[in-house]
This record gives structure tokens, sequence and C-alpha cells, in this order.
């Protein structure tokens, strides 16, 4: 990567990480580390990676640590963003046992999510380089975990659709059939958005690609067409609007996708597809 995606907000990340603690830990705290560790006790460790990827989540990891309590100190060995080799150390952890393993689950399953996402959208990414086009996120997001998400499928190489319903209008299908067509649900979206608010329509056919050209569309999503389709659509476009496909991208396909022409390439697999990333933490130094 050229450049780390913008940092999370603070808020968001100990708002989150508190939330995951407090379900963790509950009322009584963590039994096992009570009953077993004496509170003097103090542990190193290593948060390693067992596979090769990219890494997302650190802030989250680091606040996990900072918030179970005082005296942990957790310090990355790399960015997010950053590409580690199964064997590399990801973080290194050092404080009161108790505390670094009271932590140690909210720290990865943050870890290893959002680094599952990010490595699953590197490879995406990676696979229609050179072409132009540029893989994004959809709404598809777990609930309550979305910036989070889409934080990691920046740190992975890909771009942001919106945010939300209250960020962009994106006309589907099921509000053209309501509207009674695609040049009248494109009229009347113009007819009442704001003048900073981003208008986006979908098609299934070149003649509705056509009929939303014809209403003055600038970005049009090409839903669920095949490649040879793609191709049509964006010489019947002849660069009017930009040009979004989506609908089964699959790993396999995204590059034929790519060569089409199309601006953008958007896919909900690399959200609610990707496997977490394997990442384990391991005490290098045994409690006092």
């Amino acid at each position: 990567m050229t450049a780390l995606p913008a940092p999370l907000p603070r808020y968001l990340v100990e708002r989150a990480v508190a939330a995951a603690l407090e379900e963790d830990l509950g009322l009584a705290g963590d039994l096992t580390s009570q009953a077993v560790l004496m509170p003097e006790a103090r542990a190193e460790a290593v948060i390693g990676a067992r596979e090769p990827g990219a890494i997302a989540g650190l802030d989250l990891a680091a606040a996990a640590f900072r918030l179970v309590g005082e005296g942990v100190s957790f310090v990355p060995a790399l960015a997010d963003g950053a590409i580690v080799a199964a064997g590399g150390v990801v973080a290194r952890v050092e404080g009161p046992a108790r505390l670094v393993m009271s932590a140690e689950r909210v720290a990865l399953n943050f870890l290893n999510r959002l680094s599952g996402i990010a490595t699953l959208t590197r490879r995406y990414a990676d696979a229609v380089a050179g072409t132009g086009a540029r893989i994004c996120d959809t709404r598809k997001t777990t609930p309550g975990l979305r910036a989070f998400e889409k934080y990691a499928v920046r740190c992975g190489g890909g771009v942001n659709h919106r945010y939300g319903l209250d960020d962009a209008i994106l006309i589907k299908d099921n509000h053209i059939a309501v509207a009674g067509g695609v040049g009248a649900a494109y009229r009347a979206a113009t007819a009442r958005a704001g003048h900073l608010v981003a208008i986006e329509i979908e098609v299934a056919s070149l003649a509705e690609l056509e009929e939303a050209l014809e209403a003055g569309a600038k970005i049009v999503l090409l839903d669920n067409m095949d490649d040879e389709t793609l191709r049509r659509a964006v010489a019947l476009n002849a660069g009017r609007a930009r040009l979004e496909a989506s609908g089964g991208v699959k790993l396999e396909r995204v590059r034929a996708i790519a060569e089409t022409g199309v601006d953008y390439i958007s896919t909900s697999q690399i959200t609610m597809g990707a496997p977490p990333l394997d990442l384990g933490l391991d005490v290098a130094i045994g409690p006092a």
C-alpha cells in the first residue's frame, strides 16, 4: 500500500471494545485468570500470524488491552494494511498476567475478523491490478461493526461504497418497480436530492442502461450481467457515466469483469464471505 487508511475515530473504537469486554467479562470478571494466576504475576506475549495475510484492527486490539486495566503494554510490530508472513509477529504484549489473559479474546476477535476481511480484499484488489477497476464493498456487513469492516476493506486496498442509507442515493430494482420505471425513478431522485448527494441507479439490462443514461444518470450499477453484456454496456455508455458491476462477483471471475472496462466492482464477498485470519497470542515468558 502506498498510504495508510484514515484511522478509526477513537470514540468508535473504545465504545465497541468496551461493549465487547463487557460481553466477555460480565459482572464477575475472568474467573479462570483470577483462580489460576496470582495478582502479581506478569506475562510477556506475542500476537503472531499462523498464516499469511493483511492486517487490520490494531487500534481495536490495543484498546482491549488498554481498557481492561492499568499497566498493559501493547506494541504493534507493523501497521494496519501491512502483509504479514506465516510465523510473523503482529504485536507484543506485556503486563499483569490476569489482564493480558482477560483481554486476549476480545483483542483477537477484532484482529482475526478484520484482518480476514483485509486479506480477502487484498486478493480481489490484486486480481484486478492494472485494469483501472476498483474493488468496492457493500452494506452487507455485521450489524454494529460496519465502520470497522469497511475500514478493513480500505486496509486491503479496496474502496468504500456508501456507509448507510443516509449518505447517498442508490435506486435499486424495488424502488424502480414502485416508482414506475428507471427514468421515472431517476428523475424523482434528482428533483428531491440535495446538490451534494450522489445518485446511483441499478439497471439489469442494456435497455434499462440506455433509459438511465437518457435520464442523465452519472453513476450506474450494472446488476448481475455476464461478461459479454458488461462489455456491451461499456460500449453503449461511451464514457457518459461511471459504471459499477455487481452481483455474482467471485474471486475467480473478478479479473474478467474488470477487463470489460467497468470502473468499479462491488461485492459482499469481501465482508460477508471473508474467513478470519488465523492470529494467536502466545505467552513467551510465563507468569513470574
